[in-house]
């Protein structure tokens, strides 16, 4: 019997290493999975577009102290993003817009990319942030149920400007009138005070990350024909004008990408 212990001890050691390597191989993957859960997350102003805000965070934390409001957080194991990566919840502090704006300057590889909050004379300019974008939900806002409600509006910083009040006459009364809160996402810089100060019990008006709230017309069309946006097509692809005008091809082309 004492002949097999050194095999009984080698084989029992080779059993709790496979099992540990296995849990370690489900907690690895529980990590992964947690660190790409959630695509609404809402980073710092001047954050570069996700993917590259990724690649380039280095989880320093740095942005989170520089915050003077406690507005940004460090992710942690639990809260369903990449951890150690800076964040906001608007519910619960929203961005003051800083007119220095602490957070960007101070972030070492540019995660936080100064040139996307500053004007052309290298000014910060905190209107150009574009953490997000704030969409009403008209189910539950209560100015569309017909009650007076301008918290939102009050609330913004850039009030008149990223969220506007729309008068519409309520047509089953006749004698009373809707004040329904607007929001100009162009304008938006996403700071989510709007989402504070909003009175319902779950925020009747939220923000979130411009990638998944705003839609992409593509190269079809140019707004109101104006030069300005002529822009967007300086390198778009084209086609052949008989390709365009052959009737077979006319709904492809309406439902494309590209002419």
């Amino acid at each position: 019997m004492s002949a097999n212990n050194p095999r009984r001890k080698f084989l029992l050691n080779s059993a709790q290493a496979v099992a540990l390597a296995s849990i370690g191989g489900l907690v690895w993957s529980a990590f992964l999975k947690e660190s790409k859960a959630n695509p609404l997350i809402l980073r710092p102003p001047g954050a570069l577009e996700e993917k590259e805000f990724l690649k380039h965070c280095i989880k320093c934390g740095l942005c989170v102290e520089a915050c003077p409001f406690d507005t940004l957080k460090l992710a942690s194991a639990g809260d369903g993003m990449p951890i150690g990566t800076p964040y906001f919840k608007p519910r619960d502090i929203p961005c003051e817009m800083c007119p220095d704006i602490p957070c960007v300057p101070i972030c070492p590889t540019k995660a936080l990319e100064p040139k996307l909050v500053q004007d052309e004379n290298g000014l910060w300019e905190i209107r150009d942030a574009k953490m997000g974008v704030a969409i009403v939900d008209k189910e539950h806002c209560i100015a569309y149920w017909g009650i007076q409600c301008d918290a939102c509006y009050r609330a913004c910083p850039l009030i008149g400007e990223a969220i506007k009040l729309e008068v519409k006459r309520n047509d089953r009364t006749g004698k009373h009138s809707y004040l329904l809160p607007v929001v100009e996402s162009e304008v938006c810089t996403g700071c989510g005070k709007c989402e504070k100060a909003c009175v319902t019990d779950k925020a009747s008006i939220i923000v979130l990350p411009r990638e998944i709230a705003s839609g992409s017309v593509g190269t079809n069309y140019i707004k109101g024909w104006e030069t300005q946006d002529e822009n967007r097509l300086k390198k778009a692809k084209t086609r052949n004008l008989p390709e365009i005008l052959n009737p077979s091809k006319v709904q492809d082309y309406l439902n494309g990408g590209e002419i």
